[in-house]
């Protein structure tokens, strides 16, 4: 069933791209002369295009503070009963690996980007003023979420609440129930809104060649990351490396063709399973909880795409002290990531807003370009854990060798 939901929302969303630029094609085509007085023809269109465009944004947005309660929370009560040396280590090799993968991004973001003959011409076409305007307010500001989730994690676990991390736990159920009845749904028709927004001003067709350089650099960049995670593996356990990465284009392609690691997750078992460099305990351990954890892929590819539309929508790329405050809260958010596919993205909406300041406009092109390209970026962290593993194999199993 995941892998047939993975599949349907992908051709959803490529379907909501490619029938947004389409329709905003058309509406920039329609004449724009006014007859009689009467409203020029885009505006007609447009006014109706925007108004739902806004109104699909808001519920995004609303439900952004109560996703980052609802996965970030339960996930730092959900360590209280896993505080061996092994889950610590996993837990800290998890987030140096998404974290350190999102700055190498940032890095060759900085180099490339500013060299991909990306247009910034100020384009002369204008919306109108939307008609009608709905205005659904968070119940309270991003920052304040991830602080709440945060202490009240902690708090939590240092108090042994029973009752609070029930209670998050089945706040976590009721979120995830409101992504994939809610928002996962409606998410088509706001990237198809926001695609015809994008046409209408020009700034699709002027840069598709941008957008699929970016996606191929991004493709590049996961499997430079997966090279140098398996080279420290194999450092680090003393063991070839080769020996565990031979065994996983099975996991690899399973992880493409359904976008989602926990899909993968028993093929991902199996192949690790068959290493002669990992033992047994190493995998059952280090497999699933990679599988949970472990995003490198993911925050590699939305650390650049970020990066590369600030600088296609905005004229600039966001600066060196805004990108590691990103970096890093995105680590974080990576943890609690929702297991749905662009869940990264998903999860993260509200340090793009809140940290990047980007708006409905670019929170939209951020989800759909990174949903497009979500199964690359999953088999990239499906690989990664294989590597994880090999060092876990290192660090606790290389004095009994």
């Amino acid at each position: 069933m995941k892998e047939k939901k993975s599949d349907s929302l992908l051709i959803k969303i490529a379907t909501a791209v490619i029938l947004g630029i389409i329709i905003g094609l058309i509406i920039k085509s329609t004449s724009s002369e006014s007859v009689n007085g009467s409203m020029p023809t885009q505006h007609i269109l447009m006014n109706i295009v925007l108004p739902i465009k806004h109104i699909l944004g808001q519920v995004i947005f609303f439900m952004v503070p109560l996703i980052i309660i609802g996965f970030v929370t339960p996930a730092i009560t959900g360590m209280k009963n896993n505080t061996s040396k092994m889950l610590g280590t996993m837990l800290m090799l998890a987030y140096l690996s998404s974290v350190l993968a999102a700055a190498f991004s940032m890095a060759a973001g900085y180099i490339i980007i500013p060299h991909l003959n990306i247009e910034q011409n100020v384009t002369d076409i204008l919306l109108p003023e939307m008609i009608f305007k709905l205005d659904i307010a968070p119940m309270f500001p991003v920052i304040t979420a991830l602080f709440f989730s945060i202490t009240f994690g902690l708090a939590v676990i240092y108090t042994n609440s029973a009752l609070l991390e029930k209670i998050f736990n089945e706040l976590n159920n009721v979120v995830m129930l409101l992504v994939n009845k809610l928002i996962i749904p409606i998410l088509p028709f706001f990237i198809c809104a926001t695609f015809i927004e994008l046409t209408y001003l020009g700034k699709i067709t002027d840069q598709l060649f941008t957008f699929i350089s970016m996606v191929i650099l991004v493709l590049i960049g996961q499997f430079i990351w997966l090279t140098l995670l398996y080279t420290i593996g194999g450092l680090i356990s003393g063991k070839s490396p080769f020996r565990v990465l031979k065994h996983y284009a099975p996991a690899y392609f399973t992880a493409v063709g359904t976008m989602s690691s926990a899909a993968t997750l028993p093929v991902a078992l199996k192949c690790a399973g068959k290493s002669d460099a990992l033992d047994k305990d190493i995998v059952d351990f280090a497999i699933p909880m990679g599988a949970t954890i472990h995003l490198c892929g993911s925050v590699l590819t939305e650390t650049f795409f970020v990066m590369g539309i600030s600088y296609i929508l905005y004229g600039s790329l966001p600066d060196l002290h805004t990108m590691l405050i990103f970096i890093v809260l995105l680590g974080i958010f990576a943890v609690g990531a929702p297991g749905v596919p662009g869940g990264t993205v998903a999860a993260s909406i509200g340090i793009i807003t809140s940290v990047l300041g980007f708006d409905a406009t670019g929170v939209g092109l951020v989800m759909a370009i990174f949903a497009l390209q979500d199964s690359f970026g999953t088999a990239c962290n499906v690989t990664g854990d294989g590597a994880l593993a090999l060092m876990l194999q290192g660090i606790f199993k290389k004095k009994q060798q």
